[in-house]
C-alpha cells in the first residue's frame, strides 16, 4: 500500500493535469477559431471534433483518472488525520465535480443538441451563437478546476512523503 498511493497519486495529478491543459487549449485555440469562422464551417467543424474526441486514449485519461479520483476520495476520507489528506480530498473533489460532473451536465449536452443540427439552417446559426459562448464557459471551468485538481494532487503527495 505504501507504494500504491504515492503512484496513485501521481497519476491523478498527471491526469488532471494533462485533462485540464486539454480543456485549455480547446477555451484559449480551438474555441476562439471556431468563433472566427461561418457558423456553418465552425458548426462542422466541432461536430467532428465531438466524434473523433471519443477515442480509447481520451476515455482511458478522462474516466480513468476519475477512477483514481474516487479511490483516492474515499482513502482521504478515511485518512483525514493524515498529511495530505485534504489536499488529496480537495483534488478528487474538484476532478469529479469540475470535470467529469460539469461535462456530463453541460458540455455532453450541448454537444448532443450540436451534433442533431443542420450546419446551413437557419436553427443551426441560432445555435452556434449561444454554444460559442455557454460551452466555453463551461469549459473554462474544466480547465481551472483540472489544473487546481493536479496542484492539490501534487501538494497531498508533498506533504505524504
Amino acid at each position: 500500500m505504501d507504494r500504491i498511493m504515492p503512484t496513485a497519486v501521481f497519476l491523478a495529478a498527471i491526469g488532471s493535469g494533462v485533462m485540464g491543459g486539454f480543456f485549455y487549449g480547446f477555451s484559449n485555440v480551438v474555441m476562439a477559431a471556431l468563433g472566427r469562422v461561418a457558423p456553418q464551417s465552425g458548426i462542422a467543424a466541432m461536430q467532428s471534433i465531438n466524434v473523433t474526441v471519443l477515442n480509447p486514449i481520451f476515455f482511458v485519461l478522462f474516466f480513468g483518472t476519475a477512477l483514481l479520483a474516487a479511490i483516492l476520495a474515499i482513502v482521504a476520507l478515511f485518512q483525514l488525520s493524515q498529511p495530505g489528506a485534504h489536499m488529496l480530498l480537495a483534488g478528487s473533489i474538484l476532478y469529479l465535480g469540475g470535470i467529469i460532473l460539469v461535462t456530463m451536465i453541460f458540455n455532453v449536452p450541448m454537444n448532443e443538441a450540436l451534433a442533431g443540427i443542420d450546419p446551413a439552417s437557419p436553427a443551426g446559426a441560432e445555435l452556434w451563437a449561444s454554444y460559442l459562448d455557454r460551452w466555453t464557459v463551461w469549459n473554462h471551468v474544466r480547465t481551472i478546476t483540472g489544473i487546481i485538481a493536479s496542484a492539490c494532487f501534487i501538494l497531498a503527495l508533498a506533504a505524504s512523503t
